[in-house]
């Protein structure tokens, strides 16, 4: 049985100027996707204006708007209400002459091209080698994600936003994107169409209902093996009812929470949280 988990997601922007004009987009509201059903959710922007809504290339949800007057904060407040989807059966899988198939490379193109986040170096392309000499597709999937957990080092702080997995592997520190922008490296380097996923991940495995808990936006990765699979390489977990599922993309570029110009002023503060409700 799923969990019904409620997710609200506040971005508070202070500028030490007023800013003149703003155009903005969010990805913070969860997809209908893969067994997930939302019950709910709306985004909330300070200073008050129209917001418009559109599905962005690859199924996100995305919240679009500009904000023309004056202003020196900017508060966005995502709020939803989620029945997760279960964890999913292991697949059996396709051969490495399935996953090689035209018909698979072309509709999966975007998801087996390196991205400027996902790029690898002859090492990890030599370490990928060995999955795909080793493993069926779908065992190598499980292996990298084994890989990856036991090679890097979780820590807050080590990277940033703009880390590329190359630039994480050689200090062999990072955190969740870090751990998903390196295992797409390795799968997309042996032809397993991967893509990047983020959402959110209820932090307690017993899940107490009605307990508020703090928690964090998240990404793991989807692979094509026949079927979607969904593996998370940051904590080894099986993907299913702790997790929501926000939005997906060749790599963080396409997922980011929130992405926008902005006119006059000059950032001074950001405040992010993110509160998980178990509600059934």
């Amino acid at each position: 049985m799923s969990w019904r988990i409620s997710t609200v997601h506040s971005s508070t922007y202070r500028y030490g100027e007023p800013v003149v004009t703003s155009y903005n987009e969010v990805r913070i509201t969860p997809q209908f996707t893969g067994g997930q059903l939302v019950l709910s959710a709306n985004v909330s922007v300070s200073p008050t204006t129209s917001l418009y809504r559109y599905t962005d290339y690859f199924h996100t949800p995305v919240i679009s708007f500009d904000i023309p007057d004056p202003h020196s904060e900017l508060v966005v407040v995502g709020s939803s209400v989620v029945d997760t989807a279960t964890s999913r059966p292991r697949p059996t899988g396709l051969s490495w002459s399935g996953i090689e198939a035209e018909e698979v490379r072309d509709t999966w193109v975007e998801s087996l091209r390196p991205t400027a986040f996902a790029t690898g170096n002859e090492e990890l392309l030599e370490i990928a080698s060995q999955f795909r000499g080793e493993f069926t597709p779908i065992d190598a999937v499980e292996a990298v994600k084994e890989w990856v957990l036991s090679s890097m080092t979780y820590e807050l702080g080590a990277t940033r936003v703009s880390t590329s997995a190359l630039e994480a592997w050689r200090s062999r520190r990072g955190v969740c994107q870090d751990f998903a922008h390196l295992g797409l490296v390795l799968l997309r380097s042996i032809g397993i169409p991967s893509r990047y996923v983020s959402g959110y991940l209820h932090p307690s495995a017993e899940g107490e209902i009605g307990a508020t808990l703090a928690g964090a936006g998240h990404a793991w990765i989807e692979s094509w093996v026949g079927a979607w699979y969904p593996i998370d390489p940051t904590h080894g977990d099986r993907v299913g009812d702790r997790y929501v599922t926000v939005a997906r993309g060749r790599d963080y570029s396409d997922v980011s929470p929130f992405r926008g110009i902005f006119h006059g002023g000059g950032l001074k503060g950001l405040e992010v949280s993110v509160e998980l409700t178990r509600l059934a």
